[in-house]
């Protein structure tokens, strides 16, 4: 999927049906003339329903449809007829939508399973019709109650990628070229930062047809939790992943600073992250030599596992998928 196609940021419309009025009725026929009240109920509004499809892998398909609007509930009818509800209209979205709030931003609801619903707008309710309010005082109400208006706001639809495994490091690391290794995944490659610009979703095999899936996030850079670099439009895609794998280049100049600098930027965007499991991979290690290994090893400050990793030559490749495969199932 090109980059600009991969919309993970919508700002919506929605617009709730009104219900339906009941109906002030009274029955009639050739031998009642003044039949009792037999108003129905109005329709209840139409309702928008955030509906989870597995299908679907971004917000593309509501970048140009910011407006979305429900059918009417029909008035009640004669004869206590319920009238018909207004259609609800069901907004498809991939699994890891988040619905909020667009100037508190407070969560509404979230999609993680395909086909879970929940109801974004409710419609209104349809009024009660004049049969209701008969009583021994009142037998003939000649009034019934209008339908409740539906409702009208602005939401924010965030996607946040479902993965198992999240790729974090700084720009140029070498996680898209991980990614094509070890999926068929095809991610741009290239030899300056920010070559990936939106997230990639690779299918991991693994031993005895098992899978897992991996994402390769954008670049992170010092001061990306307050919007440098990319920024955290990217960093909550790391917030659904099951662990993360830690990602610095063998020369790299401070590998301790940068890892520090990395877990600082995904503190501060989001404590919880800190609660994740993680693993330290070492890579383009294909350029040292075993003495400049241990020796890089030995000097190593750093509160998880690790190890050496060449997506070119294949080192440590396997090793890394036992370790990912452990670490997610908590072996």
């Amino acid at each position: 999927m090109s980059n600009q196609n991969f919309i993970d940021y919508v700002k919506i419309c929605g617009k709730s049906g009104n219900g339906g009025a009941g109906s002030h009725s009274f029955f009639r026929d050739n031998l009642n003339a003044k039949g009792g009240p037999d108003g129905g109920d109005g329709g209840k509004g139409g309702s928008i329903i955030l509906r989870g499809n597995a299908q679907l892998w971004t917000l593309l398909h509501l970048k140009y449809k910011r407006h979305i609007f429900c059918e009417y509930g029909a008035p009640g009818k004669k004869k206590n007829q319920t009238g018909k509800s207004g259609q609800n209209q069901i907004v498809e979205v991939p699994l890891g939508t988040v619905a909020k709030h667009p100037e508190t931003y407070e969560v509404i609801g979230e999609i993680t399973e395909d086909g879970q619903e929940f109801v974004l707008l409710p419609g209104g309710k349809g009024g009660l019709g004049n049969t209701h309010f008969k009583s021994a005082t009142n037998q003939a109400p000649k009034y019934a109650q209008p339908g409740q208006p539906g409702l009208e706001e602005w939401f924010i639809l965030e996607l946040k990628v479902l993965a198992d495994i999240g790729l974090v490091g700084l720009p140029n690391a070498g996680k898209s070229t991980l990614l094509s290794v070890v999926s068929a995944a095809k991610p741009e490659i290239a030899d300056y930062a920010f070559t990936t610009l939106t997230p990639n979703l690779g299918i991991v095999k693994y031993r005895e047809y098992k899978s897992f899936v991996m994402a390769d996030i954008p670049g992170i850079i010092e001061g990306a939790s307050e919007g440098k670099g990319l920024g955290h439009r990217f960093l909550r895609h790391i917030e659904r992943n099951a662990a993360l794998l830690f990602m610095i280049s063998a020369d790299d100049e401070d590998i301790n600073k940068t890892y520090k600098i990395l877990l600082q930027e995904l503190e501060k965007f989001s404590p919880e992250l800190m609660f994740k499991e993680r693993i330290l991979a070492i890579t383009k290690s294909d350029i040292l030599d075993q003495e400049l290994e241990i020796a890089i090893a030995e000097e190593l400050e750093v509160d998880c596992d690790f190890l050496f990793i060449s997506s070119v030559s294949g080192k440590g490749i396997q090793e890394l998928k036992d370790k990912l495969w452990l670490t997610m199932n908590n072996q």
